[in-house]
């Protein structure tokens, strides 16, 4: 129910904040809903598939996915294939649909760790054996994303799947050397790039800019602070005229907090909290390590994603690019957090409940 209430929330506000833009630039105000509502029965049958079979039986689809995945991630590097869009090569584009490879992929990475490590238990303490195949497999999937380049994604993923290791049982010895070794390769990719330092230093201050760098987020400011406790009414925004840029996408928690005010924000984020404790609480009753892994990892990355995207939009982290979670328009990721949730379903349809145990 609490998935059920954030897509229907996402409904809404997606036409909300859309229809004024697509009715300027598209001369349609349901052109953005229209498709919102495509990808999510696309991904309402995607779930219901993966909820039909026990989750068990995806182990022997794991390598040939990721395989696919890995083709995915290349193809979508080269031009003429992929759709380019502010010099980002992200998307595939099929008629009126959009396909993006890293959203498989941070599911596939998923289903790919909890299976090999759920497999090599009596090797996980090697190094050789245990640690450096994830690793590797990480590694290529990771770079792959940041030559498109996807920073926020490709972190999102990095993070989730340590998690992932250490719970499994990884020697600290050796994710830790891994861990400090990221740091400056992560400064290093930030200075390389000449928007990503902008978006830093627009963190920092964004009014030392505000016609340019700092425009995105003074008027996600302007946005929340308009809506006050209770909002300007559903509809209502003027930031989506045309002032707030991505508030359809990653800033629609800004139009959430200007239409609905601090309560319907608020709101949005107790559900989110609901959701990540819900999934804890299937991971911890799951059946077997692959499930635990699977659901801790799903919830993981789902909970990442809608922390990182509400701390953006309140000006608490440098902009990422990433959606929230069920909410934001956006057709992979729409589609391939549902796929998440029937993941997390699936397991909790066959968990061992310590309540029925007991009776």
């Amino acid at each position: 129910m609490v998935t059920v209430a954030l897509l229907a929330i996402g409904v809404v506000m997606v036409y909300s904040a859309s229809a004024i833009n697509a009715q300027e630039f598209l001369n349609d105000s349901a052109y953005y809903l229209k498709r919102h509502l495509l990808y999510l029965l696309i991904g309402l049958v995607a779930s219901l598939m993966v909820m039909s079979v026990d989750y068990n039986s995806l182990k022997k689809y794991v390598k040939p996915v990721l395989i696919a995945t890995f083709v995915l991630l290349i193809l979508v590097l080269v031009p003429g294939i992929s759709r380019e869009i502010a010099g980002a090569r992200r998307w595939f584009r099929f008629s009126f649909l959009s396909f993006q490879p890293s959203q498989v992929c941070k599911i596939v990475m998923i289903l790919y760790l909890a299976d090999f490590l759920s497999r090599k238990q009596g090797e996980i303490k090697s190094f050789r054996e245990g640690f450096m195949p994830p690793i590797i497999i990480l590694g290529f999937s990771v770079g792959l994303i940041l030559l498109e380049p996807d920073l926020g994604t490709a972190v999102a993923i990095g993070a989730v799947s340590f998690m992932m290791l250490f719970v499994a049982g990884i020697k600290l010895r050796h994710l830790v050397p891994i861990l400090l070794g990221s740091i400056p390769v992560l400064g290093a990719l930030i200075f390389h790039k000449a928007y990503r330092m902008r978006r830093i230093l627009a963190f920092l201050d964004p009014w030392k800019d505000p016609q340019g760098v700092g425009f995105q987020i003074i008027q996600s400011y302007i946005a929340l602070g308009s809506g006050g406790p209770f909002g300007v009414g559903l509809g209502q925004s003027r930031q989506k005229l045309l002032y707030l840029p991505g508030a359809h996408t990653d800033f629609i928690f800004s139009i959430i907090g200007e239409e609905l005010g601090l309560i319907g924000a608020g709101a949005v984020i107790i559900l989110f909290a609901l959701f990540i404790w819900l999934g804890f609480r299937i991971a911890l009753r799951a059946r077997d390590l692959f499930g635990h892994l699977v659901a801790l990892g799903v919830v993981s990355i789902i909970g990442l994603e809608a922390v990182i995207n509400i701390a953006v939009a309140t000006g608490s982290m440098p902009t990422k690019g990433l959606p929230l979670p069920f909410i934001s328009y956006g057709g992979s990721s729409l589609v391939f957090d549902m796929i998440g949730v029937a993941l997390l379903l699936n397991v909790a349809k066959y968990s061992e409940s310590p309540y029925e145990k007991e009776e």
